[in-house]
């Protein structure tokens, strides 16, 4: 059966660009974490959600990783680049996408035109074939394309625009003439995905919330990480294996539901709801659009896929990819580790100081700026007369594991006897570290947790953060 359905993945847009050099052949994969079939694997999209954390996810299971991006130096700054042979390239243009696909076993289609305005289909479809094309005439081993889940029975003309090119981005793959395995999944829970943070924002600034009919809408949402993992175990997969799979987490519940989980596991208050049947899902969006910073072209695909139920038919991939031991991740275990990515990794777009730097479910640079929740920072900056060498050896100190300045006044930081860069005094002896491993050889991007309650003049309950930028 064809897959219907959309989740956000990537963006491509219709543009054209020169190609790096790609060698004639991959290297041999280096064999880690006991994989037993390593594989070459393409993977496109590498820039949008699940593909920047995809790419790590490979690398762990032993497979040599070729990323092809529009704009690879937006690469540049996940601690896997220099693991993985990045390419430039666009999947509406068969010349570089041709060249990319050269010595391909496996090719992970992970862009979509959602969001990019009038003519997207279009886009979709020629992109879709293109790349099935060009992995045929590559002889790439396995295509694989994660996909929206909806519920079996609905007419695809009943369907969103948006959904129904997901559709057929599907069977365009099918058709291919390449092995090809489509996953389609509901909600994905993960902290940066759109699901989540259109979830998570909904829920936190609307203590009273006015909610539509689609709300109702059951549906099956899963974990980021198991997504990662089946998309992982579908490398490997037996050549003659050809078809969709559903996938889902052990939950099934509403999106209210998933609201109402959500405000318990971080601590709110119950929400108040005020049912208005009446709101399309046009207006829906128009409305998640003024209470979020998620934009009303995501947000509007994402609504229009709840309303139809998207529960699971069939959990096959199981045959091929078994769960892990204790099985796939529930909402609230889902909802918690999303929420402990948000609050540990709030520092601009650098991430390296996360609970667990490096697990699929972290921020990435890459991330949309509306992924991880607001941040308000205190940016100043003072003239010195000193040597970088010398400035840098101060910073060091202000937040090493040597201690340094502490906060002289309320509000008033120092370095030495001059009043610069509020967020160092704050970062003082008295801060936490969390695993960030400065001392003597700090780098940019990461930060300390101040236990000093009122030192910066925010209350008892300060838990300011501090991070050196350096340029």
């Amino acid at each position: 059966m064809p897959p219907k359905g959309a989740h956000l993945a990537g963006f491509v847009l219709p543009a054209h660009h020169g190609l790096m050099a790609v060698p004639e052949r991959l290297p041999e994969p280096h064999r880690e974490r006991g994989a037993q079939e390593p594989r070459r694997c393409l993977v496109t999209g590498a820039t949008g959600y699940i593909g920047g954390r995809l790419v790590p996810e490979l690398l762990a299971a032993g497979h040599q990783v070729r990323c092809v991006a529009r704009s690879p130096e937006k690469l540049r700054d996940h601690p896997w680049a220099g693991r993985v042979e990045t390419v430039r390239g666009d999947v509406t243009d068969e010349e570089s996408i041709g060249a990319a696909m050269e010595g391909v076993d496996v090719a992970y289609y992970l862009v979509h035109a959602l969001g990019t305005g009038p003519g997207f289909e279009e886009t979709d479809r020629r992109a879709a074939r293109i790349f099935g094309e060009r992995a045929r005439a590559a002889g790439v081993r396995r295509i694989v394309y994660l996909g929206g889940l909806t519920p079996g029975g609905v007419p695809e003309r009943a369907l969103s625009p948006h959904l129904r090119s997901r559709a057929e981005v599907g069977r365009v793959l099918l058709d291919s003439g390449v092995p090809t395995a489509v996953l389609r999944a509901g909600v994905i829970v993960g902290s940066g995905s759109a699901s989540f943070e259109m979830l998570r924002y909904l829920t936190e600034r609307l203590p009273v919330m006015v909610t539509p009919r689609w709300v109702h809408t059951r549906t099956q949402p899963i974990a980021v990480r198991d997504v990662l993992r089946l998309l992982v175990g579908c490398a490997t997969l037996p050549d003659d294996v050809h078809r969709t799979f559903d996938i889902g987490g052990p939950d099934v519940l509403t999106y209210l539901d998933m609201m109402r989980r959500y405000a318990e596991v971080t601590g709110l208050r119950r929400r108040l709801v005020a049912p208005v049947p009446v709101l399309t899902p046009r207006l829906s969006s128009l409305w998640v659009g003024l209470v979020t910073p998620v934009p009303g072209a995501i947000a509007r695909p994402l609504v229009e896929s709840l309303r139809h139920e998207v529960v699971c038919a069939e959990r096959d991939i199981v045959g091929y990819v078994p769960d892990p031991p204790g099985g796939p991740l529930g909402v609230d275990r889902a909802l918690e580790l999303a929420l402990r990515r948000v609050r540990d990794a709030k520092v601009a777009t650098r991430w390296s100081s996360a609970a667990t730097p490096g697990a699929a479910g972290d921020p990435l640079p890459t991330d949309p700026d509306w992924a991880g929740g607001s941040l308000y920072q205190d940016r100043r900056a003072r003239a010195v007369d000193a040597s970088p060498e010398d400035v840098w050896r101060v910073v060091e100190g202000s937040v090493g594991r040597t201690g340094g300045t502490r906060c002289r006044s309320p509000g008033r930081c120092a370095v030495g006897s001059t009043p610069w860069w509020a967020a160092s005094g704050c970062a003082g002896a008295a801060g936490t570290r969390r695993g960030s491993g400065w001392g003597t050889a700090s780098t940019s991007g990461g930060w300390r947790r101040s236990c000093r309650p009122g030192c910066c003049g925010c209350g008892p309950r300060c838990g300011c953060r501090a991070w050196p930028g350096w340029r």
